[in-house]
């Protein structure tokens, strides 16, 4: 980080000027000696805070259209207000219609190509996001609002947080480049997602225009929500797995006064007992979760169409055929992900007399590892802060997040994850976002895109 030294008046002088230009805090003026703006960024910083009343009212028009993953005319309604502003910014703009193939709504990519040629321009960005929420038409959660008692400063909606304020941080970063000049001078990626919340399958359909464009990238930032922790803006660079399981276990059928003999053995439910019992003694290791949501077991067990639900039938008096649960599997890294994986089936496979099971793992989220380039631009980030007079941000443990897009990615680029707004309650109904959030991330990444594009 570079280091400016001024005298006493020309440090006054300096000061001042930063107060009429950019209406800078006092902090910001403390820790200019060390982490002085440049012109450009004194524009950006400027152009944020002149947008700010027009990214609430953007936001609140986003949050207003219900896009839960499945409503598909909900979330290219999101996708016709959003392209429009970034074709304005001089990005080329195609839509990527999903529904053939994965019955979702699909992708919306952005590239803004380098003036000087391509890869001449610095870092090439990749910008990740969705346009989906959870909160399908059927919620009673539609409106945005003002939170009372917050002074207006707390909003409340379905996406308010994760992540239509991330599109507003991301759109709102982007006008005060162009605003600036910088954006000219950069080379920049967006996918935009319509079903990050429920992605469609296979994911080498679903995630192929994410993954192609990171392959021509150097650095990715997810306008994901971000959380504060203690009263400290966090910073995330590793994301958990998230993929589900499904394990079916099967035994003789009589009388239950036979139960345990060699005849007849267990039955089902024991088995799957046995099963799960192992997973919770044998498995357990750090960064590793996994949950059962559902069992059935008896004479019968189907599950709805939806996988959500079922029924089951049965007799206290009759040793159970079949059995089935449904969980999932969250994992730090791809490696433990196997690992784990691998223990699964060899503790389904021991099974108990006259049982038998099987086990499926299903396409999901893979994880985002920590790694070296990941770090680097913790450290870039945190000088843009310095320069803001924001304080440093912390890396988050991923035991606090969930699984997001840009595990897609990792495997071709390093990247930070919760770049857009700040709130809570994501994914519940209440979900609220801290309004000043919106600036402060705009800024943050305004001048961290600047920056990669000049290095």
């Amino acid at each position: 980080m570079r280091c400016v030294i001024f005298s006493a008046h020309m440090n006054s002088i300096f000061s001042a000027s930063l107060l009429a230009v950019a209406g800078l805090s006092s902090g910001f003026l403390a820790q200019a000696q060390s982490a002085a703006p440049s012109t450009v960024e004194t524009a950006m910083v400027k152009a944020i805070d002149a947008e700010s009343p027009a990214a609430v009212a953007l936001l609140e028009r986003l949050v207003n259209i219900n896009s839960g993953t499945m409503n598909l005319p909900g979330v290219i309604a999101v996708k016709d207000v959003v392209m429009p502003q970034i074709e304005a910014l001089g990005f080329k703009v195609r839509w990527v219609p999903m529904e053939a193939f994965d019955k979702r709504a699909g992708d919306l990519v952005a590239e803004h190509p380098c003036a000087a040629g391509a890869g001449k321009c610095g870092k090439r960005l990749l910008l990740i996001g969705h346009m989906d929420t959870v909160f399908e038409p059927s919620s009673s959660f539609q409106k945005y609002t003002i939170v009372p008692g917050t002074d207006g400063k707390v909003a409340t909606g379905p996406g308010v947080n994760d992540m239509k304020g991330g599109l507003v941080v991301m759109l709102s970063a982007l006008k005060a480049m162009k605003t600036a000049g910088a954006l000219d001078k950069a080379e920049i990626t967006i996918v935009l997602s319509g079903d990050e919340e429920r992605h469609g399958e296979p994911v080498s359909i679903s995630r192929k225009d994410m993954i192609d464009a990171a392959k021509h990238s150097d650095v990715a930032l997810e306008f994901e929500n971000d959380s504060r922790i203690d009263g400290k803006d966090m910073i995330r660079i590793s994301r958990r797995s998230s993929l589900s399981w499904k394990l079916e276990t099967t035994g003789r059928t009589g009388h239950s006064s036979q139960i345990f003999r060699d005849t007849m053995g267990y039955g089902a439910i024991y088995e799957l007992t046995r099963i799960l019992d192992q997973f919770r003694t044998q498995l357990p290791e750090k960064g590793l979760t996994f949950n059962v949501g559902l069992v059935l077991g008896g004479a019968t067990a189907k599950l709805n169409e939806t996988g959500t639900g079922g029924t089951a039938t049965g007799k206290s008096n009759v040793i159970p055929p079949t059995a089935l649960a449904l969980g999932d599997l969250r994992t730090l890294s791809n490696e433990q992900t196997e690992r784990v994986e691998a223990k699964m089936k060899a503790i389904v496979a021991d099974h108990l007399a006259k049982a038998g099971a099987t086990i499926e793992f299903q396409e999901g989220y893979p994880a985002m590892a920590e790694t070296d380039g990941s770090r680097a631009l913790v450290k870039q980030l945190n000088e843009v802060n310095a320069t803001l007079a924001l304080d440093p941000q912390e890396v988050m443990d991923p035991m606090l997040g969930g699984a997001g897009d840009i595990a897609f990615v990792a495997p071709y680029v390093p990247g930070l994850v919760g770049t857009g707004a700040i709130g809570d309650g994501a994914h519940a109904e209440g979900e609220t976002v801290a309004l000043d959030s919106l600036p402060r991330q705009s800024k943050r990444m305004a001048l961290l895109m600047y920056r990669l594009g000049k290095s």
